[in-house]
């Protein structure tokens, strides 16, 4: 792997030997009423290829088989399971090695705990490979974008390549992050059935390009690049920007799962606290006063709970009075117990005043004082 095999013949005669082939590659349709389901049977065949440790050839080559045989038949969804699996059995038979073929049994197993009430026998698994095969006239030498992939990494990093306008000391770290990101570009043009437009060399080109401009290593598309793959870069950015959008799509969704992690936890982390229950204070009612029916003997004007402090104060006024005070011979004011005492007033003359939320009393006698009682609402002034 150090040395430069690119170089070699061998594999600049294979590179030319599958462009020449994807050139006769049948023409996506995307003609199937089931389209809208086949990114979640590419993410099934990816998950089966990962169970049983299969290389990216096989998994591309099962889902373009896949592709291939959705745009000429409308079968329902239970039909593409069993689809499904013997597009990946077919690719593994091609592009593995016979131990790391997946046996049927086990595979009926797994679609067995998984749910999908999907069980092939022998016979209807030979069966739908023949027909399979039929529609792709026998010929399993499709070329996909992981074909071409590694031949075009081990020129992604070259010697005037600048990171941040700085050189970069360590190629092969920088070939490392390359890889990375390229095999994630891989993966999402296998979701997207939109790259089916375009050649897989093309693919795998801007999947290097475009891992490139994420690792900001400049230039984006260098000479060494434009010449192995024989793409300029006006060529291939259609598909780079397609890439590049979908990267941005990721990166916001996993941005937003990550802050709704971190809102679950907060919320998980308050409900776990212990707070001290607060004191609860009741507040009992005051009696109500219903003057009427307590005091019988008072008169309908006087509607207020200070009626009887009134009645006792009338009372006092009513008492006789000294003679000293009624020959007026003594010119300072009298106490409050001299006049409950001596006090002569004759009868009260009352005038009550009716409004529709005050009750007004003036009460006149004798003595130059006058007594005035308002009564507002519950409350009872007096002068």
């Amino acid at each position: 792997m150090e040395n430069e095999w690119w170089q070699d013949e061998l594999a600049a005669e294979i590179h030319e030997t599958l462009r020449e082939k994807e050139l006769a590659l049948p023409p996506y349709k995307s003609l199937s009423p089931l389209i809208w389901m086949r990114r979640y049977f590419a993410d099934f065949l990816s998950l089966l290829s990962k169970r049983y440790e299969l290389c990216p050839l096989t998994r591309h080559l099962a889902v373009y088989l896949l592709d291939l045989f959705m745009d000429c038949y409308d079968v329902n969804a239970i039909q593409l399971y069993a689809i499904s699996v013997v597009c990946l059995l077919l690719a593994s038979k091609f592009e593995e090695r016979g131990d790391k073929v997946p046996m049927l049994e086990e595979l009926n197993e797994l679609s067995h705990r998984l749910g999908l009430g999907v069980i092939l026998t022998k016979k209807e698994l030979l069966k739908m490979e023949l027909l399979l095969l039929k529609t792709i006239n026998w010929n399993l030498c499709l070329p996909t974008p992981a074909h071409f992939i590694d031949y075009y990494l081990h020129v992604s990093v070259t010697a005037a390549d600048r990171h941040n306008g700085c050189r970069i000391t360590s190629k092969a770290e920088a070939r490392y992050y390359i890889e990375n990101y390229a095999h994630y570009f891989l993966e999402v043009s296998l979701q997207d059935h939109a790259f089916l437009a375009f050649r897989p060399s093309v693919v795998a080109a801007a999947c290097v390009a475009a891992s490139r401009i994420c690792l900001k290593i400049t230039p984006s598309w260098p000479i060494l690049l434009h010449v192995v793959t024989q793409y300029s870069w006006e060529f291939i950015a259609p598909c780079v920007d397609l890439m590049l959008a979908a990267h941005d799509k990721d990166i916001r969704a996993a941005k937003k799962e990550k802050e709704q992690a971190v809102l679950l936890q907060q919320q998980q982390h308050m409900e776990s606290l212990t707070f001290p229950i607060p004191a609860q204070v009741l507040f009992q009612p005051l009696p109500c006063y219903y003057p009427q029916a307590q005091h019988q003997n008072v008169p309908t004007h006087f509607q207020s709970p200070m009626q009887d402090l009134f009645a006792v104060y009338q009372a006092s006024l009513q008492a006789p009075r000294s003679s000293s005070l009624a020959s007026g011979n003594s010119t300072s004011p009298p106490s409050v117990s001299t006049a409950q005492a001596t006090a002569e007033m004759v009868p009260f003359q009352t005038t009550p005043i009716q409004g529709p939320t005050v009750t007004m009393q003036v009460d006149i006698s004798e003595d130059p004082a006058y007594y005035l009682s308002l009564v507002l609402g519950n409350s009872f002034f007096s002068t």
